[in-house]
């Protein structure tokens, strides 16, 4: 008689039980969503935005979940003439990291693509902003959660839109509600652009 089969310690493991486990990021557990904002108006800024994304993927306990269509944006709080325009989109994110070491993780991408904080709202090769972290609500100084100028932005709710039509900001809410409030007088889809969903 074969050991194995009367062996009441080894059981195959059910179908359904295989297909959750491959269903489910095995390198997460209990993530919490995080929407980012991404934004470039110097350099190369499409590749700039790519590899901010590939970055994000990059990060232990962090995956990318949804990429929105690139937008064209006028420069916000200058005139409109004085620097490039923005390359804009926004990524959903699943993470089990705090929004402290998120902060952290987005600085450093910044960093990584030399962004000089010089001068408020002045040019830069990338911004990282967490737009929201779950349904925390915080004032913290170092991290107000939601963005507190997210729902006055129709270059971060018309892409976050794109990709999750029924979003709420935490607060605020319905994302296609405070889009249709602000309008998207200067932002403009780039259909003939793409940023690629990480692998």
């Amino acid at each position: 008689m074969n050991q194995a089969a009367s062996d009441p310690t080894v059981q195959p493991v059910p179908t359904s039980v295989v297909a959750q486990v491959d269903a489910a990021d095995s390198t997460l557990s209990n993530p919490k969503q995080a929407v980012i904002s991404l934004g470039s108006n110097l350099g190369n800024r499409l590749e700039t935005l790519q590899g901010a994304v590939d970055l994000l993927e990059d990060t232990p306990g962090l995956r990318v979940k949804a990429v929105s269509p690139v937008y064209e944006t006028r420069p916000w709080g200058v005139d409109p003439d004085s620097q490039p325009s923005y390359f804009n989109a926004v990524v959903v994110i699943r993470t089990t990291l705090p929004p402290s070491s998120l902060l952290e993780r987005g600085q450093a991408i910044e960093e990584a693509f030399e962004r000089v904080r010089e001068e408020r709202w002045g040019p830069r090769t990338i911004d990282v902003d967490i737009v929201s972290y779950a349904d925390v609500v915080s004032d913290d100084p170092a991290l107000t959660l939601p963005h507190p100028r997210a729902h006055e932005r129709a270059f971060v709710l018309a892409p976050w839109h794109d990709v999750q039509p029924e979003a709420q900001l935490p607060g605020r809410g319905p994302v296609a509600d405070l889009l249709a409030g602000v309008g998207a007088e200067g932002v403009e889809a780039r259909g003939d652009l793409e940023l690629r969903l990480p692998e």
